[in-house]
């Protein structure tokens, strides 16, 4: 009898091991916080109108998406990965190392980064200069010299006399955060760059100078839940806050945007360019697992249709800032046809 039970157990683990693993039968989503919501949107309405069934989303950050998104291929893994940043060579680079060799890159819109507070206190106008001096790690030597010192600024009234004296605190995204990404290289490195010495610095010292963000708690970081940063910001009507422009008009009752080099984070501003801490969008999908997981290609199909990316589409409504009509029928025609990613370590 023991013996007959170890053939049987045996048979059992050998067809267990050779079986194809079950397919999901819905679409698996992650990344970014910023595109979690118009990514909601489209998944909501694909679960309604669609036959299939709602795709499920978490948002874990630009960074940590695409780390899960470049994990492998397989059930276990994601399908599709939000991003309010384009892909980096080096997570390109680990995709393909880890079997990922078949990714759809779709340009999705435009968004901007708002620089907010409680509409219970008087609007800051700042400057990406003014930014720069209040967040970097490393700033010049008030003294005038060209050295670089130790952030010493506590106020911001220090930094600009024309500013309050309210004490810096500045609440934003985490290191895995496309937002935060986006925040460092336009208004902290376009700030860094008025200051002549600083830019005449080889590339990657200025990197290092431009990008590193003090850590002595004037900047906290508040994790990747930007709800979560407007609650901090009417519990405390001094800070401010950095997070995507949809979370500040969905919110425009409690918070408002500074105004940054002269304007204010709104949707024509941010679509003609003239709101300079403005990015791209894009979601990334996994070719590769289309006929395996349900839903895939039809998904980018309505994420793509007119009637949500479109000047008058649904997305618009919820605050992303439309392609233009050229770059969105180029843009939909590559996600629709599956075109698949080609990076060099050049971009």
């Amino acid at each position: 009898m023991t013996k007959r039970i170890t053939l049987a157990s045996s048979l059992l683990i050998s067809l267990s091991l050779s079986a194809p693993a079950f397919a999901r039968d819905y679409i698996s989503i992650v990344g970014s916080s910023t595109v979690y919501p118009f990514a909601t949107v489209v998944a909501e309405r694909f679960g309604k109108v669609s036959n299939f069934n709602t795709p499920k989303i978490e948002a874990t950050g630009s960074g940590g998406g695409l780390k899960l998104f470049c994990s492998g291929v397989g059930v276990d893994t994601p399908d599709i990965t939000n991003s309010s940043r384009r892909i980096k060579y080096s997570e390109y680079s680990q995709c393909l190392e880890n079997g990922v060799t078949n990714i759809v890159e779709v340009l999705i819109g435009f968004d901007g980064i708002a620089v907010a507070n409680s509409i219970e206190s008087d609007q800051y106008v700042l400057t990406t200069k003014d930014l720069y001096l209040a967040l970097a790690k490393q700033v010049p030597n008030p003294d005038g010299s060209e050295t670089l010192v130790e952030n010493p600024y506590l106020t911001w009234s220090q930094i600009n006399p024309e500013l309050p004296a309210n004490k810096i605190e500045v609440l934003g995204p985490p290191p895995t955060s496309g937002t935060r990404d986006a925040f460092v290289e336009l208004a902290m490195d376009g700030g860094c760059k008025q200051i002549p010495f600083i830019k005449a610095l080889e590339k990657q010292e200025r990197k290092a100078v431009c990008h590193t963000m003090r850590e002595d708690g004037a900047y906290v970081e508040a994790g990747e839940n930007d709800n979560l940063i407007v609650q901090k910001l009417v519990a405390n009507p001094n800070a401010l806050g950095i997070f995507g422009f949809s979370f500040l008009e969905q919110n425009d009752d409690l918070v408002q945007s500074s105004i940054i080099d002269g304007y204010e984070a709104e949707f024509d501003t941010i679509a003609d360019g003239d709101y300079s801490i403005s990015r791209p969008l894009y979601f990334y999908a996994k070719a590769q697992h289309i006929g395996t997981v349900p839903g895939i290609k039809e998904y980018l199909t309505e994420f793509t249709s007119e009637q949500a990316w479109g000047e008058d589409g649904y997305l618009a409504d919820k605050g992303m800032i439309p392609l233009d009509e050229e770059t969105r029928e180029s843009a939909g025609e590559l996600a629709r046809s599956l075109a698949p990613l080609k990076m060099t370590d050049s971009e």
